[in-house]
């Protein structure tokens, strides 16, 4: 069975860094936002181009599982960037009117439950984006 982690905030990074790295090499999906996996970068000092890049550099981080780690960066109204180690995609995000956002608190994780239900029920990676 596979093992989700989304870095939920910035100071998970940094205040859990250890315990962070430590269930890594278990992890098979990552769920982070552009400023968490900055975050996670700088304190693991990852240099990186670009998001796709960064994706694909937390991808192939130490593992111990026997298929590749999945890294799903989401960017607000920016694509969606997941990288599968050197394979990354971008999927674009629909635009939504600022006069129809109410709050964004809860957009990622209501993102990541969206991404595992479909994934549960085996669809492909597009879907479940």
């Amino acid at each position: 069975k596979p093992y989700a982690i989304n870095l939920s905030a910035e100071f998970i990074c940094t205040v859990f860094k250890e315990q962070l790295l430590k269930i890594f090499p278990y992890v098979a999906i990552v769920f982070t936002n552009e400023d968490e996996s900055k975050a996670f970068a700088k304190a693991n000092n990852i240099q990186f181009s670009d998001m796709k890049d960064l994706a694909v550099k937390i991808s192939k981080l130490k593992s111990e599982l026997t298929k590749p780690r999945t890294v799903i960066i989401t960017q607000g109204c920016d694509p969606v960037v997941v990288a599968n180690n050197d394979k990354v995609k971008e999927y674009p995000v629909a635009k939504i009117a600022k006069d129809k956002i109410v709050d964004l608190n809860g957009a990622g994780d209501g993102f990541v439950g969206g991404f595992l239900s479909q994934y549960v029920n085996g669809k492909d990676e597009a879907t479940c984006v």
